[in-house]
């Protein structure tokens, strides 16, 4: 266990290591190894519960300091994790298929990701923020025939999204996108919706969908509170004439809760 002395230097070195690693990438697969080191270590460490003592000791102190390390983290490990996916699907596509702890904690959450709302053959689920390597649309597709749709507002994830479903999903009904989500012509007819814990405004645009979608549309937002908020952005409010918390599917151990939202 860490003092919160120990802890608030630990987190100031992973931040240095992000800063480091975001700033030597130049579109190639260099430097993976050592990035994939880091994302696996960082995962650990806040599903640690053992850490959770030090974390609310700080929160407490309610340092301006400590606040802004922690949006910090978040947004520098989130473009670390893009980044990540970029390398994994760049190896993929050159034949090397290995996965790392991040990335095997990821694709566990996905079995339960809307909790009693279940998805079948005939619902169409919208990933937003479906990055470079798209695990949520392969597993749903393959698991339950349901035709997913993902957006990112990287294009060159979505064009390397597309390749990987090419090899891994061919046949499977996926859609990549580089658009923002009022521009999807079938938006009415999506079913499930799905937000990426790394998506910042992610709350934004859930308040932006209540208009676009129909009645019975279910949200699963993927979020962090507490510890895991170093990592993933965490659950906000939302306006009750729109949406309601229908459902929380807590998960000890991962790097992400989930939010399932239904309109009010």
């Amino acid at each position: 266990m860490h003092t919160p002395e120990q802890f608030l230097q630990t987190l100031n070195g992973f931040q240095a290591q992000f800063a480091q690693l975001a700033e030597r990438y130049e579109g190639t697969a260099q430097g993976s190894s050592e990035l994939e080191a880091i994302l696996d270590d960082y995962s650990a460490f806040i599903t640690n519960e053992a850490n959770e003592e030090s974390w609310e000791h700080l929160n407490r102190q309610d340092s301006g300091h400590m606040s802004r390390l922690v949006e910090d983290l978040r947004k520098t490990s989130a473009f670390c994790v893009a980044i990540m996916e970029k390398y994994r699907a760049w190896k993929l596509l050159n034949g090397d298929a290995e996965r790392t702890e991040y990335f095997r904690n990821i694709e566990s959450c996905i079995e339960k990701e809307f909790g009693s709302f279940q998805v079948t053959a005939d619902s169409k689920v919208l990933l937003v923020g479906s990055g470079s390597f798209p695990m949520t649309p392969l597993y749903i597709a393959k698991r339950t025939g349901a035709e997913v749709i993902g957006i990112d507002i990287d294009r060159e994830a979505v064009e390397l999204g597309r390749r990987v479903v090419e090899e891994l999903g061919s046949g499977l009904k996926i859609r990549l996108e580089n658009v923002f989500v009022e521009h999807l012509d079938d938006i009415r007819e999506v079913t499930h919706i799905i937000f990426s814990s790394t998506v910042a405004n992610k709350y934004e645009l859930l308040d932006q969908l209540e208009a676009l979608t129909e009645r019975d549309v279910i949200v699963a937002m993927r979020y962090g509170d507490g510890l895991k908020s170093l990592f993933n952005y965490p659950m906000q409010k939302v306006n009750g004439r729109k949406w309601s918390l229908a459902e929380t599917v807590l998960r000890p151990g991962h790097v992400f809760d989930i939010a399932l939202y239904r309109k009010a």
